[in-house]
């Protein structure tokens, strides 16, 4: 049996190694925004967040094959051993045990509609990460065809749009095209469902890992924390659409009188329901969904 070790924390997901060959992945509660983790929890976030992404894996390895290996918490404990005074009561519901691969160092964006960042840089130079798109979009606008839009991977601070000829040439032969195509076929696959569910799946995110030479899914997949999931019957085009994922925090922050750059402020008790509620109804629509 192999004895976990803490290795990493991240803004939301605790890393354990499990020997050479394995991971344990625990989703906390903790919740960042604007490269900040957030003084106040989400109680129950994690656990939500390790459901969806738990959901998507299952339904997504006719595209591609995935790190999972249990996320069965009596089964995980029958295979590893972990140090004294471990919360295994805690862990329940929010681990995952995972092949240990090695990760592909760009965070691997969809983007189906013209929002955030995105907008952003499309009203300065009328592209996306080097992409031209069509003159006259508007905020919230569905694109003609999800576009693939790569950034840098950063544990710490800010990830950094680049090009896809940028990550291409930093990578072996072929593997920034097969990646690509994945991603969008994750996307359009997501998407479909999330339709079918009255939620329109704006953009997300996914990371991708080498085992043994083999091209896999990792990390967390079409979850609220990386994806823009946006109520259907509240769409309009123009205009920033309600959302299921933590723009409901974003948005408390920016009206807070927060400057970005000190320790953020506690949440209040409002804030922190309203969005584990959001939380809960992306999984809840996700999951009837079939």
């Amino acid at each position: 049996m192999s004895e976990l070790k803490l290795i990493h924390q991240g803004k939301v997901r605790d890393l354990y190694a499990a020997g050479e060959k394995y991971l344990l992945i625990v989703s906390s509660d903790r919740i960042s925004a604007f490269d900040f983790i957030l003084p106040t929890p989400v109680p129950g976030k994690g656990a939500i967040l390790n459901k969806i992404s738990s959901f998507w894996f299952s339904r997504t390895g006719h595209i591609i094959k995935n790190h999972i290996v249990s996320s069965d918490i009596d089964e995980i404990r029958a295979r590893v051993t972990a140090p004294a005074g471990f919360d295994w009561d805690y862990m329940r519901g929010r681990a995952l045990l995972v092949h240990r691969a090695k990760r592909v160092d760009f965070e691997c964006v969809v983007r189906g509609y013209i929002t955030g960042s995105g907008w952003k840089e499309y009203l300065k130079q009328g592209s996306v990460c080097g992409l031209k798109l069509p003159a006259g979009l508007k905020e919230a606008q569905k694109l003609p065809e999800p576009i693939f839009t790569p950034t840098t991977k950063a544990d710490q601070g800010h990830d950094e749009n680049v090009s896809f000829e940028t990550m291409a040439a930093a990578l072996p032969p072929g593997l920034a095209e097969t990646i690509r195509d994945k991603s969008l076929a994750l996307y359009n696959f997501g998407a479909a469902h999330a339709a079918r569910a009255g939620i329109l799946l704006a953009d997300t995110k996914f990371e991708f890992g080498l085992l043994d030479g083999e091209l896999i899914l990792i990390d967390e997949a079409l979850t609220p924390d990386s994806s823009r999931f946006w109520d259907a019957s509240k769409y309009a085009v123009g205009s920033s659409p309600a959302s299921y994922d933590k723009q409901y925090v974003r948005d408390w922050l920016e009206g807070s009188g927060w400057d970005k750059k000190s320790a953020p402020p506690g949440l209040p008790a409002e804030v922190v329901r309203g969005t584990l509620e959001k939380y809960e109804e992306a999984l809840q629509k996700i999951a009837q969904a079939g």
